[in-house]
């Protein structure tokens, strides 16, 4: 190359150097006005809808005069004037619901038996106890090998005892007996004040000879869970030798929660399963509820008499219990899952026509399996979402339904239109428009939130920057709230 080429070489690469940057910057350009065209201004433009203000959908109370991001960086969509309702209500198109996977279920009137689950365990029944005493004294002469925990059968022999008294009033009788008369009547009626049995009376006059030795049986049918005799042993009148407890029927004794104690009366309907015999359920009837809870749990115990003919039930044994109240009673019932409960208040979305939904504060009673009982707030016939209500619940959030839902629970009419003071930091600031991070406000029992306002007069902001902290008073004007007076507290930071 030349010494008089190089000079034009330098001025070509210049000329194309400058031809790429204009390039580049005629793009820039025209991808900023293709970004504009696409942006929500320019949507609300070719729609023709009047924008209510801006806000996030990751914080519904948090609203902005104009696009922008929120607090979290996200970026903010338009909230549509034709969108929010004057009443409690939203409005959500067919598709969004469908996408929601929205279910309805009706307010219907039904038998309502109201139903728990408690633990319980199995335990010997009481009434049927019986405590085997000596009625004389005397001496233990067999013992039949019994121990604690045999069943025995009704009449089966426990102990064989030696008793002189009775042996010597057994001789007297026989005695008289030969003579007859007052004397004889009155030795036997001794027999049987000292204690006999009619049997043993009997076998006496039918051998005609008297019995040293006395079997005591057992007097019901059961198990020994107490035994206090020892071949040999000598005996007091009145010491206990021996406590039988019946199999059947046999106790479960349930504890449930006092917040449950409604469902337990006498006579209502229990069904226990046992893990012991799985699949299969025993069925039983409440026989008594006992009058006080146990101070420690708080819980009340009830007793439920179940039938053991086959001695399969063992007391010890712990069991599943589900007991239902003794009557069903006609209630308004929808699906559990439908309600929404808040801390303060409960509430269920009910279903409007023209594709609206409102949330709706109910009072419930009653809970049965997957059904709950509305006391008041419904009637029968209406529609109430079971499914996707949260994400209705959100929505209703955002347009404000749950906030007018909130002035209309407290019954004050002639809060629209009150005063109310707050304090917080500037957001936003546009115009007459103002954008306020405020904290708590008392008065409409509001927490702390980002919102929108209107001033009453655009020179309220003259000498306001957004991020100063300020007081101001506002007021309700409709779906308005409008500042009367603001006054800086603090610049920004």
């Amino acid at each position: 190359m030349t010494e008089a080429q190089k000079p034009m070489l330098r001025t070509r690469r210049v000329a194309l150097l400058g031809a790429i940057i204009a390039g580049t910057l005629a793009i820039g350009a025209g991808g900023y006005w293709l970004g504009a065209s696409r942006s929500p201004a320019g949507a609300e433009s070719q729609a023709g809808r009047e924008i209510a203000y801006w806000y996030d959908p990751m914080l519904p109370n948090e609203r902005y005069p104009g696009p922008g991001r929120s607090s979290m960086g996200m970026e903010l969509i338009p909230r549509y004037a034709d969108e929010i309702s004057s009443d409690a209500s939203v409005r959500i198109e067919p598709g969004v619901v469908q996408n929601l996977g929205v279910r309805l279920a009706s307010v219907e009137s039904a038998p309502l038996t109201r139903s728990v689950r408690a633990a319980g365990v199995l335990a010997f029944n009481e009434r049927n106890l019986a405590v085997v005493q000596a009625r004389a004294g005397g001496f233990v002469e067999r013992g039949y090998g019994r121990v604690v925990g045999d069943v025995v059968s009704a009449g089966s022999p426990i102990v064989d005892v030696r008793m002189p008294e009775w042996t010597a009033a057994q001789a007297e009788y026989l005695a008289l007996r030969q003579a007859g008369g007052d004397l004889a009547l009155a030795a036997r009626q001794r027999l049987a004040m000292l204690g006999m049995p009619a049997s043993l009376i009997e076998r006496i006059e039918r051998e005609g000879r008297p019995r040293p030795v006395t079997t005591i049986t057992a007097p019901v049918a059961g198990a020994i869970t107490a035994l206090d005799i020892r071949p040999g042993m000598t005996i007091m009148q009145g010491a206990p030798l021996a406590t039988i407890n019946a199999m059947s029927p046999v106790w479960l004794i349930a504890s449930l929660p006092q917040a449950d104690a409604g469902v337990a009366e006498r006579g209502g309907r229990v069904v226990a399963r046992v893990p012991a015999y799985p699949g299969e359920s025993f069925a039983g009837r409440i026989e008594t509820v006992l009058p006080s809870a146990d101070a420690a749990t708080r819980t009340i115990e009830v007793r439920v008499a179940l039938s053991n003919s086959d001695m399969r039930l063992r007391p010890g044994m712990t069991a599943e219990v589900e007991l239902a109240a003794a009557r069903a009673e006609t209630a308004l019932v929808v699906p559990a899952e439908a309600v929404i409960q808040t801390g303060r208040r409960t509430v269920v979305i009910v279903a409007l026509e023209d594709n609206r939904f409102a949330p709706t504060e109910v009072e419930l009673g009653r809970r049965a399996d997957d059904r709950i009982e509305i006391r008041s707030g419904l009637v029968e016939g209406q529609r109430v979402v079971a499914s996707g209500q949260f994400l209705i619940d959100s929505e209703a959030s955002l347009s404000g339904a749950l906030q007018r839902l909130e002035t209309s629970a407290q019954g004050q009419p002639g809060q629209v239109g009150a005063t109310h003071e707050a304090q917080g930091r500037i957001a936003a600031l546009d115009g007459a428009n103002i954008s306020i991070a405020h904290g708590a406000v008392t008065s409409l029992n509001w927490p702390a939130m980002t919102m929108q306002f209107r001033l009453r007069d655009e020179a309220l902001a003259r000498g306001l920057r957004t991020g100063d902290a300020v007081s101001f008073r506002f007021r309700q004007d409709g779906q308005t709230y409008i500042v009367t007076e603001i006054e800086k507290t603090g610049a920004r930071p």
